[in-house]
């Protein structure tokens, strides 16, 4: 850990721009979701486990919209132990740190006209992976002096300070990225360029390269939507898709296909979507896609929803592209998909594992629903081995 001293730059800006800790995007999004819960449901749930794949244990990403590198090392730390290493808890903030370095270069180059907050992609995981390397989280926690849980509230008002600030010269000093750069490290502290594991010297790209052993370049983006051509890539509209990177297009029912076969071939998934959603219980456990709409349920059908095994609707490629458009479906979270287990009644749900602690039911993981992945989905992230062979052919991988 290392000790927050402020250069005199960043304290300067502060006391001129009164920075104060807002609550976080991501605090807001736990405590929408707080209330989605039923008296009786772990008592009235009986879920067996159908496959679940090994995984490290579950994290708490703080006040910091950083769900995105939580889930995507997680998934990285499950394809170390899928190939026979050891796993290492990676530093999720590490990854964090740089990206907010690509992303506040890609700020300055659109003239401030992309997005800048602390959310992010799956693609940025494995992109600065494949840039900066990877280390230990023993070596970088991100952490300040005293601190136990991320907060990432006032850096976030630095950035869009200085950032704001830089955007409206004429010309841009040949410091400007050292001055933003200088911000990050002052909160996070300054990446290492070389460290100590277990009594060997790496440098993250060393360690990247001969400890964790992944090849970026060996894993996919797929999402599905209509209006696009089916099998083909297109450029994932959502605000934290800064880099613009692309994603492969599929039915939506194969993105079912797709995560049922990475699992059962022993592969996990990365899964971003919505979870604001009434069909989602974060204290309970379980998400699902209502039969009955919320705004025409009784206050009974309420309070009964995650009591037990409910009837689901059925999605259509049309309601997915309706939500997504009119807003229902939002980027709003990043998790990872370890498993499979079913109900009393025999139906199937993914096992996910999230990144808010152990504070639910389920200490950390939940039981979501296939009608509710596919439908509140916007991408998985995968090892395009784990793409059934047909689908595969048909995104020519």
């Amino acid at each position: 850990m290392f000790k927050l001293k402020l250069k005199p730059i960043v304290a300067a800006l502060i006391i001129a721009l009164g920075v104060s800790g807002n609550a976080f995007a991501q605090d807001n999004l736990v405590n929408a979701v707080k209330n989605n819960q039923s008296n009786q449901s772990k008592e009235l749930f009986t879920f067996t486990d159908v496959i679940n794949l090994e995984n490290t244990p579950v994290k708490d990403q703080g006040s910091s919209g950083t769900c995105w590198s939580y889930s995507g090392n997680s998934f990285i730390e499950s394809e170390m132990i899928r190939k026979g290493k050891k796993p290492v808890e990676l530093a999720q903030i590490y990854t964090a740190r740089n990206a907010y370095i690509e992303k506040g270069k890609m700020y300055v180059k659109m003239h401030g006209n992309v997005e800048l907050g602390e959310g992010g992609q799956f693609h940025d995981v494995m992109n600065t992976y494949k840039k900066y390397g990877a280390v230990p989280r023993e070596v970088y926690t991100g952490l300040s002096e005293g601190q136990t849980r991320n907060n990432f509230s006032e850096m976030s008002k630095m950035n869009e300070a200085i950032l704001g600030s830089i955007i409206k010269n004429d010309k841009l000093s040949d410091n400007w990225l050292d001055a933003y750069t200088a911000v990050i490290d002052t909160y996070l502290g300054q990446a290492p360029a070389e460290f100590m594991y277990e009594g060997k010297k790496y440098t993250p790209k060393t360690f990247a390269d001969q400890v964790v052993g992944i090849n970026p370049d060996d894993y996919v983006e797929i999402s599905s939507f209509k209006e696009y051509p089916y099998y083909s890539k297109f450029v994932l509209l959502v605000p934290d898709n800064w880099s613009f990177d692309l994603v492969y297009n599929v039915k939506m029912n194969e993105l079912v296909d797709v995560v049922d076969n990475a699992l059962k071939e022993g592969y996990t998934v990365a899964w971003a979507g919505d979870v604001s959603e009434k069909g989602f219980s974060w204290k309970n456990g379980v998400a699902y896609v209502p039969e009955i709409d919320f705004s025409v349920m009784t206050p009974e059908q309420k309070a009964d929803m995650f009591n037990g095994p409910k009837a689901e609707k059925k999605v259509t490629e049309d309601d997915r592209q309706k939500a997504f458009d009119n807003y229902e479906t939002t980027d709003d979270h990043g998790m990872h998909i370890v498993g499979i287990a079913k109900d009393q009644n025999g139906k199937e749900y993914y096992i996910v594992k999230n990144s808010w602690g152990l504070s639910n039911d389920y200490k950390g993981y939940l039981y979501m629903t296939k009608e509710f992945m596919k439908y509140k989905a916007t991408a998985i992230m995968v090892n395009k081995n784990a793409v059934p062979k047909a689908i595969a052919k048909k995104l020519s991988l």
